[in-house]
């Protein structure tokens, strides 16, 4: 059965890495004193689409004649406007040679050198070997499809809290404390959507001024009401709460607002909970493509303070109060095979998406512990359920270790 497990998850991870990897993972050198003028960085163009590469030159001594040769693996390469008697060669094929007894004219030839990719995809690369004499050089070539932006309209009064971010919370068999929860964000914030997912056992009716109320079928778990919430989310950001919570005089939305506004890189800000700014950061080595990766949790640890905000550090993961950045979070998502027991796994599914950040005195409140009965059967991991998390990430995250 291992091996079977194996060999599946090899070929998952080899499917990964082809759609999010790129040839671009060796480092490549530009030689010194190279006579060859070419973009190392930042030449990124649409699929099947032709451009000029931009750049393109050769700064030599006399010669009595200069050759450049080009070539690439994905696409093709031409000059434009070629005049008759001009040496050049291959033109539309992966490899071109230059040839001239000028050299300004070989430089004007090499400026209007172009390249297409012969391949339509939307994330890849290529790469270009230029070579002059025993002079070579390589410098890559990104290949994106331009994305259409996703924004969020705030409105005409940026001052307007209620525009701009949603209160989710995911509930199950705790409605003395959602209530609670429901009554004291109302005193601050008398306006403010709020969305409550919901696999209670037998659902009660959650009523109220600007209020959804999502039913879902019973004990589908944390990461899955954590998912529907966010998707019903229309504001630039969400502010995610559980539902044993309790906003306070200090609970002030408008000051996460402020720092995401300022910091418009930061996808989640975490706060304090009866004054506990719990964070944690992770270390993770990749392994080898055999045994895979290994990951640890460090609490307590973080990365470098946040410049200009006093009190607030980068970090990979936060306590269960934060605000989101709603379609950065989308795209991570909470993966809803974590039923009962599930918080650093979204910040791990995150790691390397999301820049996290966490901030003393956003402060809210804990509701004190009642008596749980059902829900403790139901919150409590079986060893079963902790046998089956872990099978979960050896496979899916390609980890051969994991220390929480």
């Amino acid at each position: 059965m291992l091996k079977d497990t194996l060999k599946r998850r090899a070929e998952e991870y080899r499917q990964h890495q082809l759609r999010m990897g790129t040839n671009l993972n060796s480092v490549i050198l530009a030689p010194a004193n190279s006579p060859l003028q070419f973009p190392i960085t930042g030449f990124t163009i649409p699929p099947i689409t032709k451009s000029v590469i931009p750049g393109l030159a050769l700064q030599a001594q006399k010669r009595q004649v200069y050759k450049v040769s080009l070539s690439v693996k994905s696409g093709v390469l031409s000059v434009e406007d070629v005049l008759d008697g001009q040496q050049v060669d291959g033109q539309g094929q992966s490899e071109l040679s230059i040839s001239s007894s000028s050299l300004t004219q070989l430089n004007d030839l090499l400026s209007r050198v172009t390249y297409t990719s012969s391949i339509y995809h939307v994330r890849t690369s290529d790469l270009v070997h230029f070579s002059f004499e025993d002079h070579k050089a390589m410098f890559p070539i990104m290949i994106r499809r331009p994305s259409v932006p996703v924004l969020y309209d705030p409105g005409n009064d940026n001052s307007d809290i209620n525009s701009q971010v949603t209160i989710i919370t995911k509930t199950f068999l705790r409605y003395k404390e959602l209530n609670v929860l429901l009554q004291s964000i109302r005193k601050f914030y008398p306006n403010i959507k709020i969305i409550v997912a919901d696999d209670s056992l037998k659902p009660e009716r959650v009523s109220g001024n600007n209020i959804e109320h999502y039913i879902m079928p019973p004990a589908q778990g944390w990461f899955a009401g954590r998912n529907l919430a966010v998707s019903q989310v229309t504001t630039k950001y969400f502010l995610w709460v559980d539902d044993d919570f309790v906003f306070l005089s200090e609970t002030r939305i408008e000051s996460f607002v402020e720092i995401m506004e300022a910091v418009p890189e930061l996808d989640i800000l975490g706060g304090e909970v009866s004054g506990n700014q719990y964070y944690f950061s992770f270390e993770y080595d990749e392994g080898d493509e055999v045994e895979g990766g290994c990951l640890s949790r460090l609490k307590g640890g973080f990365h470098q303070p946040l410049p200009h905000f006093d009190g607030c550090i980068l970090v990979d993961g936060v306590v269960n109060y934060f605000l989101g950045r709603t379609d950065a979070v989308r795209k991570v998502g909470f993966d809803p095979f974590l039923k009962r027991i599930g918080h650093s796994e979204f910040f791990m599914d995150g790691l390397g998406q999301l820049l996290v950040a966490s901030c003393k005195g956003l402060s809210i409140g804990h509701q004190k512990h009642r008596s749980r009965g059902k829900y403790s059967y139901f919150r409590a991991q079986k060893k079963a359920d902790a046998r089956r998390k872990v099978t979960h990430h050896f496979f899916k995250n390609y980890l051969n270790y994991i220390k929480f």
